[in-house]
């Protein structure tokens, strides 16, 4: 399953907790484009999971997994950073 470091847990925090957004508001991981050799994920703000999506919840951080972006991620861990210009950066590595 899918981690998040201290991090991305802060910065996913920080981007959901606005006060216009619902409560259940988190990041949406899903694929775009898959094939058998190449594919790419989005990351996009969403008001809550899909059918079907995977929930992955720490200290209050949100993350919906497509189903097929879960089955990718298992066992990733998703980091973040913001940069002096306020830019968010996600990264993932594998699991140690």
């Amino acid at each position: 399953m899918l981690t998040l470091t201290d991090s991305a847990v802060q910065v996913i925090r920080t981007v959901t907790s606005q006060p216009e957004l619902s409560p259940q508001t988190g990041l949406r991981i899903a694929t775009q484009g898959q094939t058998e050799e190449t594919g790419t994920l989005s990351l996009a703000v969403a008001e809550g999971p899909q059918a079907g999506d995977e929930i992955v919840e720490d200290q209050g951080a949100r993350v919906y997994l497509e189903p097929d972006a879960a089955t990718i991620l298992d066992e990733m861990t998703l980091d973040a950073s913001v940069d002096e210009n306020g830019d968010v950066t996600f990264r993932l590595a594998e699991q140690t």
